[in-house]
């Protein structure tokens, strides 16, 4: 019985830390996109899903995310994460950002596609590039 009971006092922490659901820093230059296969490089487009299970995906654009939610149950999905363009590597909630699409913004996959942390923020660079501005629920329906 004792052995039993060090068992699950050894192995409960373990499975929550394994069924942890956060995400994980993107090393660029050496992670792959998992749609693509290409090597993430781009500090200002790539992109990151975490499942429920904590299982963390990469990708070196949103539209590579995007693209990869075709093929996969989005009910065990958690986190969605854009990096946002107006500081570099760093990665925001996408489900709550302004995304643009400009001809004048290249993006790794070439959808043009770049994702801000804020509305204005995002208007303030369509007004230099142009292009267009979407929510997350207008994107999916865009790019469907």
């Amino acid at each position: 019985m004792k052995t039993l009971k060090l068992f699950y006092a050894l192995a409960l922490p373990l499975v929550l830390i394994s069924c942890n659901a956060t995400p994980k820093s993107i090393d660029y230059g050496n992670d792959g996109c998992y749609f693509c296969k290409m090597t993430i490089v781009d500090k200002l487009h790539a992109a990151e899903i975490v499942t429920k299970k904590g299982k963390v995906y990469k990708f070196d654009a949103s539209e590579c995310m995007i693209n990869f939610m075709k093929e996969f149950n989005k009910q065990d999905i958690k986190i969605y994460l854009s990096n946002n363009y107006t500081e570099p590597a760093s990665l925001i909630d996408a489900t709550q950002a302004t995304f643009l699409i400009s001809k004048n913004i290249p993006s790794p996959m070439g959808a043009f596609l770049s994702a801000f942390k804020t509305k204005a923020d995002a208007k303030q660079v369509q007004l230099e590039k142009g292009g267009e501005l979407y929510s997350w629920e207008a994107l999916i329906n865009h790019l469907k």
